[in-house]
This record gives structure tokens, C-alpha cells and sequence, in this order.
């Protein structure tokens, strides 16, 4: 697959993001401090990571958790998926929370969360009194059951 070319000014002290794994979707982004953050239970802090991104028009990177931090430590992004829009300039940050029972603390250079960058559709609505039947109908949240 050809990558899709994404402008990036790097003001922090870290290597470019990158990818793990040849087939990973989510390129991985590390805190920018200048000193740790003590995360509390319950507490949330907004993590800089020093990146700025000009994003292709028709393209959208979402702000991901990390499936380790919020495995181990109850730590994960607060607004998931965190949308950051193609014409934003500036600072691509981490909002993290802490979900856990025990502090957690954030240090420079850690691995907070995952990018991807993907397109999406705009939409225009047709208004309309009723909408076209389906098999499922209105049913969600479970409907289907768990087995």
C-alpha cells in the first residue's frame, strides 16, 4: 500500500512518530515534557506532544488509547477517538485519564497513544418523515444478546 504524505513540524525532543509492526494502523505518540505528570485516580491531564500536523483535505487522525496503558494502569485517552480536523495547526495533544486505582505517572518520551490518520465522507441531509425498513430495525444496545 503507498502512504499517504502528511506534513509535520516535530518541536519536541523525540524521533518522528513510526509505526511498530509493518501492519500496524496506529503510529505511536510519545509525551513532550519537561517534567513527569502524576496522574491521580480519577485525575485527567492534557499531554503535549510537540507534534503539529497539516493533514491531506478529505483526511481526519484520530487520537487513540494505547491497549497496554489502559490494560495495566486503567489509563486511557478521555475523548476516544480524539478527532484532530485537517485544517487544525496546532498542537497535537493526548487528554488522559486515569481510570485506575493507583497514580500513574507520565514520563517524557512514553508511548501515551496511537494516530491514525484516516479519510472520512461529508454529508449533506435529506430530511425525511420516515426512513427505509431494515431487518433490524431499531434495535441496539444489545438487542442481539450476548451469546
Amino acid at each position: 500500500m503507498q502512504p499517504t504524505e502528511v506534513r509535520i513540524t516535530n518541536k519536541s525532543h523525540h524521533p518522528l512518530p513510526g509505526y511498530a509492526t509493518d501492519q500496524s494502523a496506529g503510529l505511536d505518540l510519545r509525551a513532550n515534557l519537561d517534567a513527569p505528570i502524576l496522574l491521580a485516580p480519577g485525575q485527567r491531564a492534557l499531554i503535549p506532544t510537540g507534534l503539529y500536523l497539516e493533514l491531506p483535505e478529505g483526511t481526519e487522525a484520530q487520537v487513540r488509547p494505547r491497549s497496554g496503558l489502559a490494560f495495566k494502569h486503567g489509563v486511557t485517552v478521555l475523548n476516544s477517538p480524539g478527532t484532530i480536523d485537517a485544517d487544525y495547526r496546532g498542537e497535537v495533544g493526548v487528554l488522559l485519564i486515569n481510570h485506575g486505582d493507583q497514580p500513574f505517572t507520565v514520563n517524557d518520551g512514553e508511548r501515551v497513544a496511537q494516530l491514525v490518520v484516516a479519510r472520512y465522507v461529508r454529508v449533506t441531509f435529506e430530511e425525511s418523515a420516515d426512513l427505509r425498513a431494515t431487518e433490524r430495525g431499531a434495535g441496539g444496545f444489545g438487542h442481539t444478546g450476548t451469546r
